[in-house]
């Protein structure tokens, strides 16, 4: 537990970049055999946070990406004001650091070479330290320059502004991130558990060893809507976070993140 009250999660810099650099040398599945796996998210969502830190990341550390088009998408619950100007849910950093993260996606197309940086930012949001960004470049050896260049251009607008289109094209439209979908199909509140409806949609062979180890019902029924699964909702704002839910509901989050705090 840090100062906060928060469960300490270890940073996985180095177990996460060797399991890059050995997935990257192992043979990929056929561009027609992979699966599509895609997270729209928004960088100071803290649910989406947690998924990356805590539960994304296995992709990588499992063997998983070599069968897997990994695509995140950093826009989430934005809006477009007539002007063209983006307005974020979580203010005006969180509009700073979708930018960096879709300039970063942007000037590292390879899944293998972006995917540290945006762990990196999400571990340190995720810890409560947004404002220290920028070591994530010092602490992978990246060069900062085309990102903050991406940034400061128009081509950090011009991302934004696809990924906003992207996201709107959603069918059916997303109600909350993280959104997570297989193949285009939204998983839902089941999105934790991507692995396994990533493993039923995979009809390459042979089956990856993180896939053989599930057991049939991991991998048959899944897709059932969980209320309970915390999210951040479309349309709402801080200050009315749990407006938008029934009392219930709003005291579960409540009471989970006083346990979680107490741990």
């Amino acid at each position: 537990m840090d100062a906060r009250g928060r469960r300490h999660v270890p940073l996985r810099w180095p177990l996460l970049m060797l399991s890059l650099i050995i997935s990257s040398s192992l043979i990929s599945a056929t561009s027609s055999d992979k699966v599509t796996l895609e997270l729209y998210y928004e960088t100071l969502c803290p649910y989406c946070a947690n998924f990356i830190v805590n539960y994304l990341y296995k992709l990588f550390d499992t063997g998983l990406i070599e069968i897997t088009d990994l695509k995140l998408i950093p826009y989430g619950n934005a809006k477009i004001r007539p002007n063209s100007t983006v307005v974020c849910q979580h203010g005006p950093y969180e509009c700073l650091l979708n930018t960096i993260e879709a300039c970063a996606i942007d000037v590292w197309p390879d899944v293998h070479a972006h995917f540290p940086f945006i762990y990196c930012v999400e571990k340190l949001i995720y810890d409560g330290k947004k404002t220290e960004w920028e070591t994530c470049f010092l602490k992978l050896g990246l060069d900062e320059k085309p990102v903050t260049d991406c940034y400061e251009s128009g081509r950090g607008k011009e991302l934004n502004l696809r990924n906003a289109a992207v996201t709107g094209d959603l069918r059916p439209p997303h109600t909350y991130v993280p959104w997570v979908t297989v193949d285009g199909q939204p998983l839902y509140d089941d999105y934790i558990d991507f692995i396994s409806f990533i493993c039923k949609a995979y009809k390459g062979s042979p089956v990856p060893a993180a896939c053989s180890g599930l057991s049939a019902a991991d991998v048959s029924q899944k897709g059932s809507l969980n209320i309970f699964t915390p999210v951040c909702y479309t349309g709402v704002t801080i200050k009315s976070l749990f407006s938008g839910i029934t009392t219930a509901v709003a005291s579960w989050v409540r009471g989970v993140t006083e346990a979680a705090a107490l741990e």
